[in-house]
C-alpha cells in the first residue's frame, strides 16, 4: 500500500486541499508575471486614451474660449466704432455751427467794414470840398491883392 491508501479520508483531503493550493498558486503567480506586462500596456493604453481624451476636451474648450473672446472683441470693437461714430457726428456739427457763426460774424463784419468805408468817403469828400474851398478863397484872396496892388501902382 502506499502512504495515500494510509490517510484517512479528512487527512486526504487536507493534503488534496494543500496540492491544489499550492498548484493554484504556483499557476496564478506565473498567470500573473505572463499577463503583468500585457496588463501594463492595457493600462498605458487605457492612460494613453484618456490622455488623448482629455487633451481633445480641452482643444475644445479652447476653441469655445476662443470664440466667445473673439465675439466678445468683436462687440466691443462695434462698440468703440459706434462710439467713435458718434463723436465724430458730435464734432462735424460742433465744426459745422462754428462755421455757421464764423460766416455769421464776417457777414457782420463785411456790413461795418462797408459802413466805415462809406462813413471814411464822406468825411474826405468834406474834406475835399473844404480844401477846393479853401482853394478858391486862397486863389481869390491872391487875384484880389494883386489886383489891388496893381490898381494902387496905378493910380499912384
Amino acid at each position: 500500500m502506499n502512504g495515500l491508501e494510509a490517510l484517512n479520508p479528512s487527512e486526504l483531503k487536507e493534503w488534496m486541499t494543500s496540492i491544489v493550493e499550492e498548484v493554484i498558486k504556483e499557476k496564478l503567480r506565473e498567470f500573473g508575471i505572463k499577463h503583468e506586462r500585457e496588463a501594463r500596456e492595457i493600462s498605458l493604453v487605457e492612460r494613453l486614451l484618456r490622455v488623448e481624451e482629455e487633451l481633445k476636451f480641452l482643444r475644445q474648450l479652447e476653441e469655445e474660449r476662443f470664440t466667445a473672446l473673439l465675439k466678445e472683441m468683436n462687440t466691443r470693437f462695434e462698440a468703440m466704432n459706434a462710439r467713435f461714430e458718434a463723436l465724430q457726428k458730435e464734432m462735424n456739427a460742433r465744426f459745422e455751427a462754428m462755421n455757421a457763426r464764423f460766416e455769421a460774424l464776417q457777414k457782420e463784419m463785411n456790413t461795418r467794414f462797408e459802413a466805415l468805408q462809406k462813413e471814411i468817403d464822406t468825411r474826405f469828400e468834406a474834406l475835399e470840398r473844404r480844401f477846393n474851398f479853401l482853394q478858391w478863397l486862397i486863389v481869390g484872396g491872391f487875384s484880389f491883392l494883386s489886383l489891388l496892388l496893381v490898381l494902387i501902382r496905378f493910380v499912384s
